[in-house]
């Protein structure tokens, strides 16, 4: 297993200049990671030069970036949207490969209420397959996630209920797109992340390790604190043979005690389980 963190609690730090990814990639090694994700709303430019330069400030801590996390809306009504949000992401893919990640998060849209099922997961998987021969000749893996609701979004996640975030995995399964599996986002409709699990366990190449006070609602909390059963999760990762990235999804808004507890935490349980 390789350890990463999504540092969401610093996100507004390094959107208002008040902490830079190069001082969050220095916290990162000092908890010795072994990498670190970020998000395209964190780089101040898409300019070559500056995201060559994050790419060398993170390589010279000896870490990588294993995800950058996008939110594409690929389920709005407007058809000349969804193409905007397609060039969004040709342009996202080509910023990920010059800092040197190895993975970009991809979401299927939002839960817009004029779209309807059928015609959502029909163009979430168009844009996918797309997507998936832009990534491949950039020598980057797309990978899908069981997600809720970004900030940046209006509306929650069109997939996030199970049987159409299910049926859009086995649509694209011919493609080289993997899963990112979230912990917490099923818990936020009442579904059961063990079932949602066993389910794509097989084509799992990242895990979102989350947490979430109570069932129903997405409620972040320090990461072991909330409802999520880590130990069983955990447990069919290792049983499985998994030895991917698990990327800590930190959103307590504890600052820097909240993601060393995270960290701990996290491998922690790993061990435990007997993970390798």
């Amino acid at each position: 297993m390789k350890l990463s963190c999504l540092p969401v609690s610093y996100f507004k730090e390094i959107i208002e200049g008040r902490k830079t990814i190069s001082q969050w990639a220095d916290e990162a090694k000092l908890l010795g990671l072994d990498g670190i994700d970020l998000s395209v709303i964190l780089f101040k430019s898409y300019d070559s030069a500056y995201l060559l330069n994050i790419r060398r400030e993170i390589e010279e801590r000896n870490l990588t970036i294993a995800v950058v996390n996008t939110y594409p809306d690929f389920t709005h009504p407007d058809s000349a949207e969804r193409e905007r949000q397609f060039v969004k992401m040709e342009e996202h893919i080509a910023i990920a490969s010059q800092v040197g990640a190895k993975m970009v998060r991809i979401t299927a849209g939002q839960a817009h209420p004029e779209t309807r099922k059928k015609e959502g997961i029909v163009w979430a998987v168009e844009s996918f397959k797309r997507l998936s021969q832009i990534a491949n000749y950039n020598n980057i893996r797309l990978v899908y996630e069981n997600h809720s609701k970004p900030g940046v979004w209006n509306y929650p996640d069109f997939s996030m209920p199970k049987d159409i975030f299910l049926e859009i995995c086995e649509k694209i399964s011919e493609t080289q797109i993997g899963i990112l599996f979230d912990t917490a986002n099923p818990l936020v409709c009442g579904d059961d992340p063990k079932f949602i699990l066993e389910q794509v366990i097989h084509r799992v190449i990242c895990v979102h390790a989350a947490d979430t006070k109570m069932t129903g609602s997405l409620s972040p909390v320090i990461i072991g604190t909330g409802v999520v059963p880590f130990g069983e999760l955990f447990a069919r990762l290792s049983q499985f043979g998994y030895d991917g990235w698990i990327s800590i999804e930190e959103a307590s808004n504890m600052g820097e005690s909240g993601v060393v507890e995270a960290v701990r935490f996290v491998r922690y349980v790993w061990e435990k389980v007997g993970g390798r």
